[in-house]
């Protein structure tokens, strides 16, 4: 059987390919393990500055897997307990490693994301889409609820009126009412989509690697912060970058009028 998520590195970057078209790449137990490796591994590994997320086949990513849902697979079997454990253990890992995650992700949306799959999509960074694209938070539609961290990435992203509508609704948002809604910040002509997520990904990539990873510390941490525990954790970051050897050739590079050249240290 295909890997379930492709890892694949060029530079600094990573390329995630969610690998399951057959089931409109949706999260099974194999994808979920594979995404949670995943941000262990780019965690560790310093030689990467930022990673694309995307989906093999038409589809971005279809969220739970219904035919599981009605056969009474996975966390739709046993008990309340049992459930409540299987979420816990199961796909919330993946919003968990995502938050923990130093590493900017740019999410190339090229088809549908439905469900958890656009709870995944909220999960990243950057966001662009096809202009093909498809969002929708359609639990309420299946009798559920977002049970892997919608809730809380969906209203940050579109703002709590917009949110709300997209979750007591479940309808389906296209890709040009997304871009107005704030659910991404570009739309592509699909055969163009890697390309452009390619492009952002260098932007991001060409700078000091432990800059970027503390600058996305610092934005993440600050959305649950006080302005005084922020510029706390500002200062304490600040001290740590302004000590690299990146930091150094950055401005030398400046003031010299030159191209800078990073070493990651």
């Amino acid at each position: 059987m295909a890997e379930s998520v492709r890892y694949e590195q060029e530079g600094r970057i990573v390329v995630l390919t969610l690998n399951r078209p057959e089931t409109r790449n949706a999260l099974d137990d194999d994808v979920v393990e594979a995404l949670v490796a995943a941000c262990d591994r780019m965690n560790r590994d310093l030689t990467v500055s930022c990673a694309i997320l995307t989906g093999a086949g038409p589809a971005f990513c279809a969220g739970g897997n219904v035919k599981d849902m009605h056969a009474g697979k996975g966390v739709f079997r046993g008990s309340s307990a049992e459930a409540r454990r299987g979420y816990r253990y199961g796909i919330q890992r993946i919003p968990m490693a995502f938050h923990e995650l130093e590493v900017p992700v740019v999410a190339a949306v090229n088809g549908a994301a439905i469900g958890a799959g656009c709870d995944l999509a909220m999960m990243c960074d950057i966001r662009i889409a096809a202009d093909t694209a498809l969002f929708a938070e359609s639990f309420v539609k299946l009798g559920l609820i977002s049970g892997d961290g919608g809730s809380w990435y969906l209203p940050r992203a579109v703002g709590s009126s917009r949110a709300y509508e997209m979750t007591l609704t479940g309808e389906a948002v296209k890709a040009e009412r997304a871009l107005q809604w704030g659910l991404v910040s570009a739309l592509h002509p699909a055969e163009r989509l890697m390309a452009e997520a390619q492009a952002i990904a260098a932007k991001v990539a060409a700078n000091p690697p432990h800059s970027v990873r503390l600058n996305k510390r610092l934005l993440r941490e600050s959305e649950r912060m006080t302005l005084a525990q922020t510029l706390e954790l500002a200062a304490s970051l600040q001290s740590i970058v302004q000590r690299t050897g990146d930091f150094h050739e950055a401005v030398a590079a400046f003031v010299e009028k030159r191209e800078p050249h990073y070493k990651g240290e």
